[in-house]
């Protein structure tokens, strides 16, 4: 394991009164979706106890480490964590809670497939503390989601949501536009759908081609062709629309709720606090330290029986990396960041170019007052706008 020791002090970058974040990394799943790049993998069968135990000594060696947080989410990420036994979900939260005090209201979000057979188990996992539950449904069209190498059908995706409102009163949903022939029409269409399902939380995606998948090869071989970039700015331009006229408005680039109705979790990525990362390939950020555990099951569950956790690295962060984190992370969200605090909470003299950034305000890429956001125009330039503005 590599290991820097004494990591830079900043100047509490995230704090001890700031709620921590748990993420926890099922591995497994039934298929490899072609567009998938997650450290996900596909076994014959799986020793749900030995996993469990793995989990909990894992989970441990975090909370030894981070003594006296109070845990303000959980988020059970895979993989396909709706494959777990509810037995393990129940061990791992109540050792969380057991480890750490809880928040008033602590925030329990599981990744589901709707599979038939994982949703009949959503009754269970409410009942071992679940309490919101965020399904990868992707289309509602059986001829995509056979493109997309799903293992359901666009009735048993509808039925498992029935399912999971039935179980839970928070359930978000995943859809994927920028398909192979998706049009406005087409896609103001499925948006539609997806808006009147009465859910308060979409995560809305734009189908990437990552390297290292089947949809890559698929690509190069001439197999399907992505649309253009223009097409997805335009079809991204029509999310935001309807999504702000829906009452849903996108709070981070991809993301849209109602008031209230945000991913508590993934707010703590994104505003930039720590997040203590469990299971095979989980990354974390604690005090001031970049950690990761082993990607591979395997060699995981050895780290674990050898060392008592499954780390393969923890490293400092310089304060210049956590600035540059800080703003990427920062700037996905509608709410933006405060430049000065946050440069004084990493304990750096500036986190943004000013000059840079007084340019593209001129250019109505960016809204520069007391908090720094992107404007609409500025959102479908993120990278090129965080390339030129950071310091």
């Amino acid at each position: 394991m590599t290991s820097i020791a004494s990591p830079a002090k900043m100047n509490s970058a995230s704090t001890d009164d700031v709620p921590l974040a748990l993420y926890v990394h099922w591995p497994f799943c039934v298929v490899k979706c072609p567009y998938c790049d997650f450290n996900s993998h596909v076994r014959d069968g799986v020793d749900h106890e030995a996993w469990r135990a793995a989990l909990l000594a894992d989970l441990r060696h975090e909370a030894d480490l981070l003594p006296g947080r109070r845990l303000g989410s959980i988020f059970f990420g895979g993989g396909t964590p709706s494959l777990m036994e509810p037995e393990t979900v129940r061990a791992v939260i109540d050792a969380a809670t057991g480890h750490w005090a809880v928040t008033d209201d602590l925030e329990i979000t599981l990744e589901a497939n709707p599979n038939s057979a994982e949703a009949e188990k959503f009754a269970d996992l409410a009942s071992a503390g679940v309490n919101r539950l965020s399904l990868g449904l992707q289309s509602f069209d059986d001829a995509a989601l056979r493109l997309l190498g799903r293992a359901h059908d666009a009735a048993e995706g509808l039925a498992a949501l029935e399912a999971a409102q039935s179980a839970v009163n928070r359930v978000s949903f995943d859809i994927i536009t920028a398909l192979p022939g998706d049009t406005p029409e087409v896609w103001a269409a499925r948006l539609d759908k997806a808006l009147s399902l009465g859910t308060e939380h979409l995560s809305l995606y734009q189908l990437t081609i990552e390297p290292g998948t089947r949809f890559e090869t698929m690509v190069r071989k001439g197999e399907f062709t992505p649309i253009d970039e223009e097409m997805g700015a335009l079809l991204f331009e029509l999310t935001q629309a309807m999504t702000e006229a829906a009452g849903m408005p996108a709070y981070e680039i991809s993301n849209h709720a109602r008031p209230g109705a945000e991913s508590r979790h993934n707010l703590m990525y994104w505003r930039y606090h720590d997040y203590a990362g469990i299971g095979p390939g989980a990354h974390g950020r604690r005090l001031g330290q970049r950690t990761m555990r082993h990607r591979k099951p395997e060699n995981f569950m050895s780290a674990v029986a050898r060392n008592g956790h499954g780390l393969v690295e923890e490293a400092a962060l310089t304060r210049e990396e956590a600035a540059h984190e800080a703003l990427v992370m920062g700037l996905r969200l509608a709410e933006g960041i405060d430049p000065a605090a946050l440069a004084a909470r990493i304990g750096v003299d500036r986190i943004v170019d000013q000059a840079a950034v007084d340019r593209l305000v001129k250019l109505g890429l960016l809204t520069s007052g007391e908090r720094l956001q992107l404007t609409p125009a500025g959102r479908l330039l993120l990278d090129s706008i965080l390339a030129e503005i950071a310091a």
